[in-house]
């Protein structure tokens, strides 16, 4: 684990670009749960239990983007935050492994789904991809 945050920390891009890298990822988070909310009446003609759960897949994705996007942000001033957006990624990216071998996912949406989730939750557990503290109540 050490000599992958190694690696991450010699990769040829600084603060300000991870910073970049991680709102990107966090956005992406957030589209695909609307795709994933929008897609509902196409997989469910009728409001039922199963509709509203796979309506609530994208929620969460909304929610976990949300997350990451203030963790992001304030991650420097709020160390529970750091912990419960780390927790939820590392959740997230668990559920959408289950997730998509049970729904017999493609290899591109299994893909998509694991670069955006799996890609936000390292970089929630880098210190560099968020805001400094002395930055922490201005621009992003």
């Amino acid at each position: 684990v050490q000599a992958f945050f190694r690696l991450l920390k010699s990769l040829p891009f600084g603060e300000r670009q991870m910073r970049r890298v991680y709102l990107a990822l966090s956005l992406g988070i957030i589209v695909l749960g609307k795709i994933h909310i929008a897609a509902t009446p196409r997989y469910f003609t009728q409001l039922t239990s199963a509709s509203v759960w796979f309506a609530s897949g994208g929620l969460a994705m909304i929610l976990t983007g949300a997350l990451n996007i203030l963790r992001r942000r304030y991650g420097a001033v709020a160390p529970g935050l750091r912990v419960v957006c780390v927790a939820a990624n590392v959740v997230m990216t668990s559920f959408a492994l289950v997730a998509g071998d049970a729904g017999k996912a493609s290899a591109v949406e299994f893909l998509l789904v694991l670069i955006l989730v799996g890609g936000a939750t390292v970089f929630s557990l880098l210190p560099a991809a968020q805001q400094p503290a002395s930055g922490a109540s201005g621009a992003a």
